[in-house]
């Protein structure tokens, strides 16, 4: 059985994002929240809170065991980004782009897979 959740529109680029979730990549849940508990980027209270959310869906709608879960895949893609600029020297201006991020999250209780990825 498979269990996702999704953060659509957070403000931190997709790179940030991507060097933390590179590090939980294919773990057990208890043992990703623990890692991510330590990890001192931003992007890691993002993805800890939605790895919580898809660990709730999962005992809620589904009831699977906590225990049970693995994290089969989890995506960081770019979401629109907002160009805004600031005022530079001389009458110039100096563009600033400000990115979004899509996070996903999929879990899996099948421990036959887990050992493929």
């Amino acid at each position: 059985m498979e269990v996702r959740a999704s953060l659509s529109y957070e403000s931190i680029s997709p790179q940030k994002l991507r060097l933390v979730i590179d590090q939980v990549r294919g773990m057990g849940v208890t043992q990703a929240l623990t890692v991510l508990q330590f990890v001192p980027k931003k992007g890691a209270g993002i993805v800890s809170k939605t790895l919580e959310s898809a660990i709730a869906n999962a005992e809620n709608n589904f009831e699977l065991d906590r225990e049970d879960l693995y994290i089969k895949a989890i995506t960081a893609d770019g979401g629109p980004t907002q160009k805004r600029f600031k005022a530079g020297a001389r009458g110039r201006y100096k563009p600033r782009i400000k990115r979004t991020s899509h996070l996903t999250i999929i879990l899996s209780d099948d421990a036959t897979q887990r050992g493929s990825n």
